[in-house]
C-alpha cells in the first residue's frame, strides 16, 4: 500500500479534483477516477521548462494538489494510489511495459506503474477488482473491471486480455488504433516505486527518450482526447481527429493555460524550445 497521506493534502487534493470526501464504493472511486483524467494533465512540459521532478508518491500528490500540474505515470498514478489509500481503498501498484507494433516482451523495459483495486465489488465486478489508469494520457476514462473484454470508452475501444507472453505480467490492454500506443502488458506482484526509479531516471533526462524529444500535454474528457503536442493541438473524437497548428507564442501560451491549466514558469525559455523541436519534426517529415 502506498506511504499515507496527510489530511490536509488530501483536502487539497480533493479541491483540485473538485470532490468532497465519501466512504469507498464503486460509484466514488470513478468520480475520483473520471475527474482526475480530466483536471490533472499527462505532461512532459515540466522536462522542457528545465525541471527535477521526482516520483515519491508524497511529492507527486503536493505538486498534483498544489501547484495545479500533472506529470506522467509515475506521478498520476502514483499520486492517485497514494490518495485512494488514505480514502480506504485498498489499491496496488504493479509494474507495466508499454509497447509498440512489436508486441509485449520479457525483456521490455519498466516503463509504466499500473494499479489495481480490490475488495470492492459492484453489480457491474462482482469480483471487486478493478484495473485503474490515470497515468496514460489518452487511456482510461473510468475505471474497469479487470476482466477480460472489450472496453468501451469513447472515444476509444479498448481490449483487456488475460493472456500475455511468458514473463511480461498477466494483463494486457491492447490500445485502439486512434491511441498514442499499441499496448500495455502489466501484472506481478505488488510493488513499491523504488522499481521504477531507474527508468525514471532515462526517461526524463537521456536525449533518446521522447519525452526529452518532445513536448507533449494531453488530457481526457467524457469523449475525447486533447492533446498539445508541440505546436500540433489535436482533438480526437468518435468521428476522427482534428488538428491544428498553433505556431503563434501568444495563443501557444493560453491554449496551454486554457486547455490544461499549465501556465509555465518561464515561457521565455519554454517556447524557444518547443519551436525549434517543432521545426525540426517538421523538417524530418519531408
Amino acid at each position: 500500500m502506498p506511504a499515507a497521506l496527510p489530511d490536509d493534502l488530501v483536502d487539497a487534493y480533493l479541491r483540485r479534483l473538485g470532490l468532497d470526501r465519501e466512504p469507498p464504493s464503486a460509484d466514488g472511486l470513478a468520480r475520483i477516477h473520471r475527474a482526475h483524467v480530466e483536471r490533472i494533465p499527462w505532461e512532459t512540459a515540466w522536462i522542457h521548462e528545465g525541471r527535477d521532478w521526482g516520483i515519491a508518491t508524497t511529492s507527486s500528490a503536493a505538486r498534483i494538489a498544489t501547484t495545479r500540474r500533472g506529470g506522467y505515470c509515475f506521478h498520476l498514478n502514483g499520486g492517485f494510489a497514494a490518495l485512494v489509500a488514505a480514502l480506504g481503498y485498498h489499491v496496488t501498484r504493479h509494474v507495466g511495459r508499454v509497447h509498440g507494433p512489436d508486441g509485449p516482451s520479457a525483456d521490455g523495459p519498466i516503463n509504466h506503474l499500473a494499479l489495481v483495486v480490490s475488495d470492492l465489488p459492484a453489480d457491474d465486478c462482482p469480483e471487486g477488482r478493478w484495473y485503474v489508469d490515470v497515468g496514460l494520457g489518452d487511456g482510461l476514462h473510468s475505471p474497469t473491471p479487470l476482466v477480460v473484454g472489450p472496453i468501451e470508452q469513447p472515444p476509444f475501444t479498448m481490449v483487456l486480455a488475460a493472456v500475455t507472453p511468458e514473463g511480461v505480467g498477466e494483463w494486457h490492454l491492447a490500445h485502439d488504433p486512434a491511441g498514442s500506443f499499441t499496448g500495455m502488458s502489466f501484472g506481478g506482484p505488488p510493488t513499491g516505486m523504488d522499481v521504477f526509479g531507474e527508468r525514471h531516471t532515462w526517461l526524463t533526462t537521456d536525449p533518446e527518450s521522447n519525452f526529452v524529444r518532445y513536448f507533449v500535454v494531453k488530457r481526457r474528457t467524457a469523449d475525447t482526447e486533447v492533446a498539445l503536442r508541440g505546436l500540433n493541438h489535436s482533438v480526437v473524437a468518435a468521428d476522427g481527429t482534428t488538428t491544428t497548428i498553433v505556431d503563434d507564442r501568444s495563443s501557444w501560451l493560453d491554449l496551454l493555460a486554457e486547455e490544461f491549466g499549465i501556465e509555465p514558469q518561464d515561457p521565455d525559455r519554454l517556447w524557444p524550445r518547443v519551436l525549434r523541436a517543432h521545426q525540426v519534426w517538421t523538417a524530418a517529415q519531408g
